[in-house]
């Protein structure tokens, strides 16, 4: 005979505790179906003594069980207390294989063969019992584990912690805390940044990585996993360090297949997709309430609130309105129109393409994030190099972009549902156009931080705002007058590949006919000539290469391959074959390009015995060059050993321009042939220092030069972050006095940068020390002073693909 309730509660997590916690305290009857012989799975099996965090902090807890910050023992035993005192109706050791019926009378099969019925079905199951796992060779090894319950049971191992998020930093930090233990503790991050995981969590991690506690390695994934070793793809290329034990924290996913049995439908067939619901957390099966991490909602607050809400709404409630409500009321009331806050999340996720796929759930966690704006007609809404890093989705009218300071009439349209300022995702650059509202605009402004948690979490927004951005790239790279519809078969055929230091994405000799448009990093061309492979060209993003094939329909005649860790979009030939011809601008463009590589190929054929000797020193120092960070460089520092006579003019100007500080160091650095690299700045492409500035005090100029404003609180988290130690962390002293008080009087340090003594002597003790490096003395008249005061012409400032190409060997020589 079925046990009979009101409400059935599967999973006694924070969000499925709280619903029976309100049930009890409500006196409807209920169960609360746990499988294991404890409340609250989910908690318990964090790691011991783990401190569990109450974010967001501004969102008001609605439950009658109590939540605090704190340790998570102490969270579990306050639970396991409240859920007697209330008298909620728990039943352990009970798994739920099935669920069967209909609203009010729904069946639900246990594992020991018992049968409850229900009229309602809350499903507060989360995702943690369906981990990824990893999928790089030996990733079934044993000693890659998916789970860490106890840190201190490791002495003295090598442990590589994979994964991102909170889970993943919180195992590593727990692991590295205790440094008699011994643990060499290594955590990986295939981005730059650490998108998933709470603030709180990744400032301890930074701090961790600084006091040597352990080793973070950001732009990393793992290529293979061996027996006492882990061979980990990195920006630069492959390496391998010890590694004895694995804890993999990649995330889980929904455990569909039984949800979906139950008669529930998902908002997409994206693996991470979630369970369409309504506003009142009812899914698609009438009668069945998703709740928690299954909903989309993995912060403990979020899920308790939830919980309580849902069984109002099941008792008839339907006056409550979430607790986040004030909130988004705040962030609504001066819009245009007199909507509900429902309304107006429904208007925003409806009309924005980037968030279509959002549940109303994620929607309300997500403008928490975000803020909305209302434009008049003609109104800026950023103006050109102007500081940002957010994203805009238009929910209604169009924006404009000036193309031209001269004659702001010329304007290209963007349309509603599409997004702008996308470029702020691409390391924080400055806006790259002054953009203002075409007509009356409603637009939802998104922070670079929420763009890419949005972008990790919703499989479909990262599609939508690739999408968009490939697009917009392509179309101001070919130029020519293309429009969108003009790259509607293009696009179709078109693929974003990731491709490793050193891995060919064209191969010498082969046949096929794609183009590839280098979207991020930067890649060289190789020829073979006598066996030996002749250093062609340098390809910075922007490029594009491969249309010689298209044109021409014949072998590759040289191999393309990756300097560093790059991101190329693969195009079609064929489609892209069927656009030139529809278009004989871009036609005479692609040959243009054609011929200029012809002629390199020429050049080299032609003088590949008579001149083998000069062509092969040139393809040394080329690689040499890119191996040293020029890859990802937009202007590098050179110096020429053969006219350098070593009067160390450039580092005295340099600091003479900046405060007594120099920006570069003439000896260090390493050198081939006659090329010296010194340590300054290379102002990457993307650059490494501005993925973790909490301030935001780290920009791109006009000019490309990457700079450090006066916001500056000293982190140091940009010279760590630094692959080329090119930043120091100084005390700015006063002024030195003039020269020629130095002159005539002996008065100050005298020219350069003055010794350390003489800077301490001059600041107080409490002065804080500001992080520093080469801004290629932007607004100082003449350019760079390190190249100004070389009396010898030794010292030149070149953007790679200038100065790493044949074609300057042709030059030279005609």
């Amino acid at each position: 005979m079925a046990d009979g309730y009101r409400i059935a509660i599967i999973g006694s997590g924070p969000a499925g505790l709280s619903a029976a916690g309100r049930a009890a305290d409500l006196g409807l009857s209920h169960v609360l179906l746990e499988k294991t012989d404890h409340l609250s799975d989910t908690i318990y099996k964090y790691q011991k003594g783990k401190h569990v965090m109450a974010t967001p902090s501004q969102l008001v807890l609605r439950s009658d069980m109590d939540f605090d910050a704190g340790k998570r023992e102490a969270v579990l035993g306050t639970w396991d207390e409240q859920a007697g005192s209330l008298g909620v109706n728990v039943r352990l050791h009970s798994e739920v294989t099935a669920i069967e019926g209909e609203a009010g009378n729904f069946q639900i099969k246990l594992a020991d063969g018992e049968t409850i019925q229900a009229e309602n079905v809350i499903l507060a199951i989360g995702t943690q019992g369906n981990p990824n796992t990893l999928r790089c060779p030996g990733g079934d090894l044993p000693h890659v584990q998916y789970q860490l319950d106890d840190p201190g049971e490791y002495v003295d191992e090598h442990i590589t912690v994979i994964g991102s998020g909170d889970a993943g930093i919180e195992n590593a930090l727990g692991l590295a805390a205790d440094a008699e233990q011994g643990n060499k503790v290594t955590i990986l991050n295939r981005s730059a940044e650490f998108a998933r995981a709470k603030d709180a969590n990744v400032k301890l991690l930074t701090a961790a990585g600084e006091q040597g506690r352990m080793n973070i390695m950001t732009e990393t994934s793992p290529a293979e996993l061996l027996p006492g070793e882990i061979v980990l793809d990195t920006r630069d290329g492959q390496t391998k360090i010890r590694c004895d034990r694995v804890i993999a924290r990649i995330g889980s996913a929904p455990p569909r297949k039984f949800v979906e049995a139950c008669g529930v439908e998902f908002a997409s067939e994206d693996r991470e997709a979630f369970p369409k619901l309504s506003s009142a957390f009812e899914s698609t099966k009438k009668g069945i309430f998703v709740i928690g991490a299954l909903a989309g909602y993995p912060l403990i607050k979020h899920c308790m609130n939830q919980g309580y809400d849902v069984v109002e709404f099941i008792n008839g409630n339907t006056e409550l309105k979430p607790a986040d409500e004030p909130l988004l009321e705040a962030k609504f009331k001066n819009l245009p129109g007199n909507l509900s806050v429902e309304n107006w999340l429904e208007f925003l996720r409806s009309k924005v393409s980037i968030l279509n796929e959002l549940s109303p759930l994620q929607m309300r966690e997500f403008m928490l994030d975000s803020d909305v704006h209302y434009f008049r007609k003609g109104q800026q809404v950023f103006e050109k190099n102007e500081p940002g890093s957010s994203i805009f989705g238009i929910a209604q009218g169009h924006a404009l972009v000036e193309l031209s300071e001269a004659d702001t009439s010329l304007t290209q349209e963007i349309e509603e549902g599409s997004i702008f300022g996308e470029v702020g995702l691409v390391s924080g650059r400055r806006r790259g156009a002054t953009i203002r509202a075409g007509e009356e605009l409603i637009a939802v402004e998104i922070p670079r931080m929420a763009t890419l948690k949005l972008m990790a979490s919703v499989p479909a927004a990262r599609r939508a705002v690739t999408d968009i951005s490939t697009e917009r790239q392509l179309l101001q790279m070919f130029g020519s007058g293309l429009k969108s519809a003009d790259l509607v078969e293009v696009m179709k055929g078109s693929e974003i590949l990731n491709v490793k230091a050193g891995e060919a994405i064209i191969d010498e000799g082969d046949t096929n006919i794609d183009l590839f448009v280098i979207r991020s990093g930067s890649m060289v061309v190789e020829k073979m000539v006598g066996r030996k492979p002749v250093f062609l060209s340098y390809l910075p993003a922007g490029s594009y290469v491969g249309e010689m094939a298209v044109l021409e329909d014949g072998p590759r005649t040289a191999t393309v391959r990756a300097a560093i860790k790059s991101e190329v979009i693969k195009i079609d030939g064929h489609a892209f074959r069927t656009l030139l011809e529809n278009k004989p601008d871009l036609l005479a463009q692609a040959r243009r390009e054609m011929e200029s590589r012809e002629d390199i190929n020429n050049f080299v054929e032609a003088k590949k015995d008579s001149f083998s000797g000069v062509v092969d020193m040139y393809s040394s120092v080329a690689s040499f060059l890119v191996e040293n960070g020029i890859g990802e460089a937009t202007d590098v520092l050179l110096i020429d050993e053969n006219l350098c006579v070593g009067c160390d003019n450039c580092e005295k100007a340099c600091a003479d321009s900046h405060d007594g500080l120099s920006r570069l160091d003439r000896e260090a650095g390493r050198t081939y042939a006659h090329l010296h690299v010194p340590t300054s700045c290379r102002h990457c492409e993307h650059p490494h220092c501005m993925a973790d500035c909490p301030p935001n005090a780290i920009h791109r100029g006009d000019d490309g030069e990457v700079f450090i404003d006066e916001t500056c609180i000293g982190c140091g988290n940009c010279q760590r972050n630094c692959p080329y130690g090119v930043i120091r962390m100084e005390k700015v002293p006063p002024p030195k006095p003039s020269l020629l008080s130095w002159l005539f009087f002996g008065a100050g340090p005298g020219p350069g940068e003055p010794e350390h003594e003489w800077i301490e002597s001059q600041v107080a003790d409490e002065t804080p020390k500001v992080a520093i490096k080469c801004d290629m003395c932007a607004g100082i008249e003449g350019g760079p002073a390190c190249v100004r005061a070389c009396p010898t012409g030794a010292a030149i400032r070149v953007a790679p693909e200038d100065f790493l190409s044949v074609a300057r060997l042709e030059t030279e020589q005609a």
